[in-house]
C-alpha cells in the first residue's frame, strides 16, 4: 500500500540509515528514560512525510525491553537536523509501531 503524504507508512526492517538516526538521538533517549540502555539496536520503523520526516522506530534496549522513538528529520533546505520528538517505554518486540 502506498504511503499518503501526512500518513504513516507500513513498518519495515531497520537498515543502517535508521540505526544511524537512532545513534544520533541515543543520549537524548537515555536522558528521557533516566537510565543507560544495555543495547540500542533499531529493529523496524515506519515513516511519515510532513514538513520533514517523522521516523517511528522500534529499538531493542536490552533483555526483552524495547522502546519506540519518534525521530524528526528536517528537510534538506533546513539542514536535515535530527531530533528525538517523543518516546514510548515498556514496549516488547511484538508491539506494533503506530503513530504517537
Amino acid at each position: 500500500m502506498p504511503m499518503l503524504c501526512g500518513g504513516i507508512g507500513e513498518a519495515v526492517a531497520a537498515d543502517a540509515e535508521i540505526q544511524q538516526l537512532c545513534d544520533t538521538v541515543r543520549a537524548d533517549a537515555e536522558t528521557k528514560a533516566g537510565k543507560t540502555f544495555d543495547a540500542f539496536t533499531a529493529k523496524s520503523y515506519a515513516k511519515q512525510i510532513v514538513a520533514g520526516t517523522n521516523y517511528f522506530v522500534k529499538v531493542h534496549v536490552g533483555g526483552d525491553e524495547h522502546v519506540h522513538l519518534r525521530i524528526y528529520k528536517t528537510l534538506p533546505h533546513a539542514g536535515e537536523e535530527v531530533s528525538l520528538d517523543s518516546m514510548q517505554h515498556n514496549k516488547t518486540h511484538a508491539d506494533p509501531i503506530a503513530y504517537f
